[in-house]
């Protein structure tokens, strides 16, 4: 209760938070003169010996971990059978209070925020430490808008509804649970790298990518569904963070992030890409070529001429067009023999690589250096491993680096550039960056630059697929363009 004092040191204020296995108060240090959080043990669950245990666990871990964006512990304790922990007192409001009272954030604060909690849960890692609840409550924002995760490690006794399961065994919250977590497999840092992609794509969009009424129904979307296609709910999004988001939302593990500290590397990216010059070239816009169900980027400028300027070109295109279609129509034939009108013009598409498709291996193929493949630079590459011989040392049928079209399209032409000319590839296409690949192109010899012409599927990713190494055993590419 308000004025209560716990172990003749903390004044209680105020209830800020309550859940399955504790409150949480608002309190004063009495000796120290400054606001606390104190985080209290529920009364039932004192005189059972596991959940003191794991909340003294939670005082111990947590007490190891000092960095920045992580709420600090500052003291633990027991007064007349009550099991407390202090924490530093953050005067704020969690994420999704964030979210419910601001919607969607704009791309550069989510990031922000996103590679702060990336960074903590990359240190408590380190540590030993994996969190298995990442979600927006769990992060508080501070007064100077930094982000501070808390809640680590602690097992809730939840019913179903809520996420977690009747044991009080650690599932996680059902929106941002992971596939693993859904179907009772063990944790790892990997867990948490998903949980963070479903905040990041909440952050985003302002909605998680599986909602549903109950824990059941959504940790089977969670094992089941792709979640929907992050540019189509926010177009906005920069290519190379909606793939970053993809990967983080992999159903399989080994196919997302290797480590938290590879998701935050590629979130720097995404945030220092913001202020580069590229980020001026795109304005979305709809092709009247490509039409998909999402946008295209392609470059234009805003035009500052006055609108007489305007009208007056819209006019002379009238005109010019009415002329064109005069002499269509009066029989011309193009150079194919057909009639005068001309066919859609080929542009190019913006590629983005996302990561190593690898279903015979390990999925070790340098997937963090795939956006390497797409980044405009050629003395950067995406590259195998070393293999005995040009067929994989027979431990495969072939490997290949997986690019994001940022939507469905059909391709007509796809070019690759590589110093390790002599390898054979196809292109294979299809709708998940991780399975469900379809052949897409013949073989052919990659020298130098090579340009494959594609049968017509409609895909969002592509694969360079590999089938046989060039003379040393490794191949790189350096650029992957397509039309």
């Amino acid at each position: 209760m308000p004025g209560e004092v716990i172990a003749d040191r903390y004044e209680i204020e105020e209830l800020v938070g309550t859940g399955g296995m504790s409150s949480v108060y608002r309190a004063r240090d009495q000796l120290l003169e400054r606001l606390v959080a104190l985080k209290v043990l529920h009364p039932h669950y004192g005189d059972d010996e596991e959940y003191v245990e794991r909340f003294r666990r939670e005082a111990r871990s947590v007490a190891r971990l000092s960095h920045p964006h992580i709420v600090t512990v500052i003291d633990r304790g027991e007064d007349d059978g009550q099991q407390f922990i202090v924490f530093e007192y953050i005067d704020g409001e969690n994420l999704k209070q964030l979210l419910a009272r601001t919607g969607p954030l704009p791309t550069r604060r989510a990031l922000e925020l996103a590679l702060e909690i990336a960074d903590a849960l990359a240190f408590a890692h380190e540590h030993g430490l994996i969190h298995r609840d990442v979600k927006p409550q769990n992060v508080l924002v501070s007064p100077d808008g930094d982000a501070k995760v808390t809640d680590f490690g602690i097992a809730r006794s939840l019913d179903v509804e809520h996420g977690v399961t009747q044991t009080g065994t650690v599932l996680g919250t059902s929106n941002y649970l992971s596939p693993e977590q859904a179907s009772g497999k063990p944790t790892t840092p990997s867990t948490d790298v998903y949980s963070l992609g479903v905040v990041v794509y909440e952050l985003l969009t302002g909605d998680v990518p599986f909602p549903g009424e109950n824990f059941v129904a959504v940790a089977m979307k969670h094992l089941n569904e792709q979640p929907p296609d992050l540019l189509e709910q926010r177009p906005d999004v920069p290519l190379r963070l909606a793939a970053a988001v993809d990967r983080a939302l992999e159903k399989d593990p080994a196919r997302r992030f290797p480590s938290m500290d590879q998701f935050a590397w590629e979130l720097r990216q995404c945030l220092g890409e913001l202020d580069s010059p590229e980020a001026e070239r795109t304005l979305i816009t709809q092709s009247p070529v490509l039409r998909e169900s999402a946008p295209r980027r392609v470059r234009a400028r805003r035009s500052r001429a006055p609108l007489y300027v305007l009208f007056a070109l819209i006019a002379a295109g009238a005109i010019v067009a009415g002329v064109l279609g005069l002499s269509g129509s009066k029989g011309d034939k193009g150079p194919s023999g057909g009639s005068g009108r001309s066919g859609a013009v080929a542009q190019n598409v913006t590629l983005h690589g996302v990561g190593d498709y690898d279903p015979q291996g390990t999925g070790s193929e340098h997937s963090s250096s795939a956006p390497l493949a797409t980044d405009g630079d050629p003395t950067t590459a995406w590259y195998t491993e070393h293999y005995a011989s040009a067929a994989f040392g027979g431990l495969k049928d072939g490997l290949g680096l997986v690019v994001n079209a940022g939507r469905a399209v059909k391709l007509g032409k796809l070019t690759v550039s590589s110093s390790t000319p002599g390898f054979t590839a196809k292109i294979l296409a299809g709708s998940s960056p991780s399975s469900g690949f379809q052949t897409d192109s013949a073989s052919q010899t990659v020298s130098g630059t090579t340009t494959f012409t594609l049968n017509g599927k409609t895909a969002r990713y592509y694969v360079v697929w590999i089938t046989q190494l060039p003379p040393g055993g490794s191949a790189k590419i350096e650029e992957v363009k397509a039309r």
